[in-house]
């Protein structure tokens, strides 16, 4: 597996964050780690997992924990000497197979990922039959020991139908002691045969504690009440919290809530001053980011309107705002449909290249429109 150029960008790495096959320990994720093993124990190894879940979650950190630890164990040969079945899957970070994966540099291991466009240069959009038939190749080969042999999809859902079918055919009559792990966001979005012929392995969201612990080993600073928040509001997972911390996710989300505590009348120097963050000379990222707050802000209210139950505050004052704003099932309908009607604004807005700092007063405006109409008259 050859190393990629320093100067091409990973697909598969979060930006500022160390990529999945640098990370050691994985977080949260015992039940599906003690499935595997167990599997691995018993001989029931199935030649195809796909690994599912939230993006972010930690599905990339155990495809590569679960390689490596296959290509670092050696066969049971059923000796009288043979080692004792393992009971985790820990492989030390100085163990030779660790270091050449983390170096891209183990022979027994394939990534498949979206390629370099070497004529446009930049990463293709997906990941072509090419690179499949490239996969193909490596397993023709003979491994270089005679053992176990392991290929990482990451990720599956990106797959054209051309590389997908291709991929089929290899599940189908799969090389002999060769495990393939699929990394996929959306399974429901690749062919049935491909999903039948894996056994899957499902990761559900981050809570606080292994979240704020999966941040700190890839080298985020929290402060002690800051995990709860970015569980919140990253639903889990560590790649958005990443995100969030970041682009000053919550600071961001504090001053929408500050903002909109002045509802049903908005503070208008704290509207455009979210208006100006949001339209900075290349800042499209804390522009998406902003959009994804709202968005989820008033997925928050709607969601504690209509189940009657508060969320835990992501925020100073939050709580007390969704109190007020959302006080009826009533109330969380008008603002369920409003966060639709401005998630078409947003797509539509972005699409046609409209001015952030335009887009995001009218979309505001309209939220000041709607806590206006619900407040008590």
């Amino acid at each position: 597996m050859a190393a990629a150029p320093d100067d091409i960008p990973e697909p598969d790495r979060i930006e500022g964050a160390p990529h999945p096959r640098e990370t050691v320990n994985l977080y949260g994720h015992e039940a599906a780690q003690a499935e595997f093993l167990s599997a691995f124990n018993t001989g029931r190894l199935h030649h195809g997992w796909m690994i599912t879940g939230p993006r972010g979650v930690g599905k990339a950190t155990l495809a590569w924990r679960l390689a490596r630890f296959l290509l670092a164990t050696p066969d049971d040969d059923g000796g009288m000497f043979a080692p004792p079945k393992p009971d985790t899957l820990d492989i030390a970070p100085d163990h030779p197979v660790a270091r050449r994966i983390r170096a891209l540099a183990e022979p027994r291991l394939f990534l498949l990922r979206r390629g370099w466009d070497d004529e446009k240069k930049r990463l293709k959009t997906v990941i072509t039959v090419d690179e499949v038939r490239k996969m193909k190749s490596f397993f023709s080969l003979s491994a270089a020991d005679g053992g176990r042999r392991a290929a990482i999809i990451d990720d599956a859902d990106e797959m054209n139908p051309s590389a997908a079918n291709a991929l089929l055919k290899l599940l189908e009559e799969p090389p002999a002691n060769v495990t393939l792990f699929l990394i996929s966001h959306q399974p429901f979005r690749l062919l049935p045969t491909i999903r039948s012929r894996c056994r899957e392995l499902r990761l559900q969201p981050l809570a606080p504690a292994p979240l704020a612990d999966a941040l700190t080993q890839a080298g985020a600073a929290l402060e002690p009440d800051e995990a709860q928040a970015l569980a919140q509001l990253a639903g889990g997972s560590v790649g958005e919290a990443f995100r969030l911390t970041n682009l000053s996710g919550l600071a961001l989300y504090s001053g929408i809530v500050k903002l909109f505590e002045t509802l049903p009348r908005l503070d208008r120097p704290r509207l455009l001053a979210l208006a100006e963050a949001g339209a900075q000379r290349g800042g499209e990222a804390q522009f998406d980011l902003i959009l994804t707050l709202l968005d989820l802000f008033l997925a928050r209210l709607a969601r504690a309107g209509a189940t009657r139950q508060l969320p835990p505050e992501a925020a100073l004052g939050e709580a007390a705002l969704i109190t007020r704003l959302a006080p009826d099932a009533a109330a969380a309908r008008e603002w369920a449909e409003l966060a639709q009607t401005l998630g078409i604004t947003a797509r539509r807005g972005k699409a046609v290249n409209l001015d952030p700092a335009a887009l995001l007063m009218d979309m505001v405006l309209r939220l000041e429109k709607t806590a206006g109409s619900l407040a008590p008259s």
